[in-house]
């Protein structure tokens, strides 16, 4: 499928795969119309990754891209999602990208979804060798830190480490997933060729939930 001149809306996690798959599409024609993340039901932070709107709205300013969110718990997630592509659908625009690279029941759940709006659903990154797609990652100038992990599967003191060749070495060794595919982390991307400017952000002190580490992320002033 060629996708010159075709307009899309990117599901933007704010995480390296979402950066990716937005790369890879604008690299073959495509042609960036919107950003679409979802955010927690009172809209202060995404879903999984809990950038704050203010990071997240950051990134599309440098993605020279219009950000549309939506807000919900995981039992509404779905009518979120639909609710959203159709009105991209509305807005003429067709196509939407996604970040899967290798679970199967995710992406034909996209897909499927996508389906009932007249969406075509994109995957740029799917079942792309993992260390292939991010040393292509790093390669091409992206920079990348780890914001959240869950700590039954990864090691803390991977916690606000950047995204490197040294850091998925170091995950392999330990048999984690250096993609994160099944949720082992979440990253915040703030520099890379889809950026006009880096996004100049801090980090706060980490806060642990349950299982899970977050290193909050802020802009800097």
């Amino acid at each position: 499928m060629t996708l010159i001149n075709k307009p899309f809306v990117a599901s933007w996690s704010g995480g390296k795969d979402s950066a990716m798959a937005y790369y890879r599409a604008f690299k073959t024609g495509a042609v960036p119309k919107k950003l679409w993340t979802m955010f927690e039901e009172d809209k202060k932070r995404s879903k999984s990754h809990a950038l704050p709107i203010e990071v997240v709205q950051a990134q599309a300013e440098q993605l020279g891209v219009p950000l549309m969110i939506s807000g919900a718990d995981w039992a509404g997630y779905e009518e979120q999602f639909l609710s959203a592509m159709r009105s991209c659908v509305e807005a003429g625009i067709s196509y939407g990208v996604f970040g899967d690279i290798d679970l199967e029941d995710h992406l034909e759940w996209v897909r499927k979804s996508c389906e009932k709006v007249g969406m075509t659903a994109i995957h740029p990154l799917w079942m792309e060798p993992p260390r292939k797609l991010l040393e292509e990652f790093i390669a091409v100038g992206f920079e990348a830190y780890v914001i959240v992990i869950d700590a039954k599967r990864v090691p803390a003191q991977f916690i606000g480490r950047k995204f490197t060749i040294e850091l998925m070495d170091e995950l392999e060794a330990l048999g984690i997933d250096s993609c994160g595919e099944s949720g082992e982390f979440h990253t915040v991307v703030v520099d890379g060729p889809i950026f006009q400017e880096r996004v100049p952000i801090k980090f706060d002190e980490v806060i642990v939930q349950n299982n899970y580490h977050f290193m909050p992320v802020s802009l800097e002033v």
